[in-house]
């Protein structure tokens, strides 16, 4: 059993602990005098630290690669104000060894009730082609067994067991709000975006040992994917629109709302452009929230620099508090 997550690094600061991990990422760099050293990113459930290797590096280089499972010990201490492990030894762990779940973050939410929410929208739903096509999507057994499961990014946000999922319910939420104040967008054809948006991350991910691009994800991407799956789909409504099938693909193509982006199309009517803009606050929204939560030790209310975003962040409640320094 695993006795050490990095979430308790602030209770073993300066302290020896003995622990395993997922490599997240693995670097073979030079010291100043051109010997080699090693730069890794360990993962578990609760987060990712980065972990160096200073010493014999030579023996351990060859011993194991990026998505293995290491067995570790090490010096938890801050460097430049953040945790990180100076590791002394390791070992690559056998199979039977591992317990996945302790690698792999998953949602807090009960993924069945996030389920039934997603079903209870669709119920709602007033266009019977749609209606047809999402619950045909839903009653796919193997379709929504990896719904329910998949991560909605590798790394960029909702990266987490039933990520996805919890994304889309998140999504299906702000679209109904936004119907109200805009009552020319037709809302059943905007939830149905949401739901497919992104539904080729199911095949697009792998999530067994560790959140990374099958071989077919890597090549096609998420949105050919989620046109070859709405084709298959259509195929057995043979009533369906052609001009709803032109717009559901539209949606899915232009959804990341950017050519810098991804899309192939920037977003053209007002379903299109309203899925890009929620989708993009949905992922910045919870890009935030996941990062104060990786920061949650720090003292002060500025964050460190955060990549996705390409700025610090305030955490507004500690600024708010007025006990720390805000200088």
């Amino acid at each position: 059993m695993k006795e050490f997550f990095i979430s308790e690094c602030s209770q073993q600061e300066n302290k020896i602990i003995t622990s395993s991990f997922v490599v997240a990422s693995k670097q073979v760099k030079a010291k100043k005098n051109g010997e080699p050293y090693l730069a890794l990113t360990l993962a578990d459930r609760t987060g990712q630290i980065e972990a160096k290797m200073w010493d014999n590096v030579e023996e351990f280089i060859l011993a194991f690669e990026q998505d293995d499972f290491l067995t570790i010990k090490g010096l938890v201490n801050k460097y430049k104000n953040r945790f990180q492990l100076t590791i002394h030894k390791l070992r690559r762990m056998e199979e039977s060894e591992i317990d996945f779940t302790d690698y792999l973050p998953k949602t807090t939410k009960d993924i069945g009730e996030l389920w039934r929410t997603l079903t209870e929208f669709v119920s709602t739903f007033q266009n019977p082609h749609l209606k047809s096509l999402v619950e045909l999507f839903m009653a796919d057994a193997e379709i929504a067994e990896r719904y329910r499961n998949a991560p909605a990014a590798k790394t960029l946000h909702h990266a987490y067991i039933g990520g996805l999922l919890d994304h889309v319910v998140s999504l299906f939420r702000s679209c109904d709000l936004m119907c109200g104040n805009y009552p020319q967008v037709n809302r059943d054809l905007l939830l149905t975006g949401a739901f497919l948006h992104d539904i080729g991350k199911i095949h697009e991910l792998t999530y067994n040992r560790a959140f990374s691009y099958t071989t077919r994800g890597q090549l096609l991407g998420h949105m050919i994917i989620e046109l070859e799956m709405l084709q298959a789909k259509l195929a057995k409504l043979p009533d369906f629109p052609a001009e709803l099938k032109t717009l559901l693909e539209h949606m899915i193509i232009s959804h990341h709302g950017q050519y810098d982006f991804g899309s192939p199309k920037l977003p053209m009517f007002p379903e299109a452009l309203l899925l890009h803009y929620l989708d993009d606050l949905d992922s910045k929204m919870e890009a935030m929230r996941a990062h104060f939560e990786r920061e949650a030790e720090l003292e002060g209310p500025w964050s460190s620099y955060n990549a996705t975003l390409g700025r610090p962040l305030l955490n507004s409640r500690k600024f708010m508090l007025g006990n720390v320094n805000t200088n």
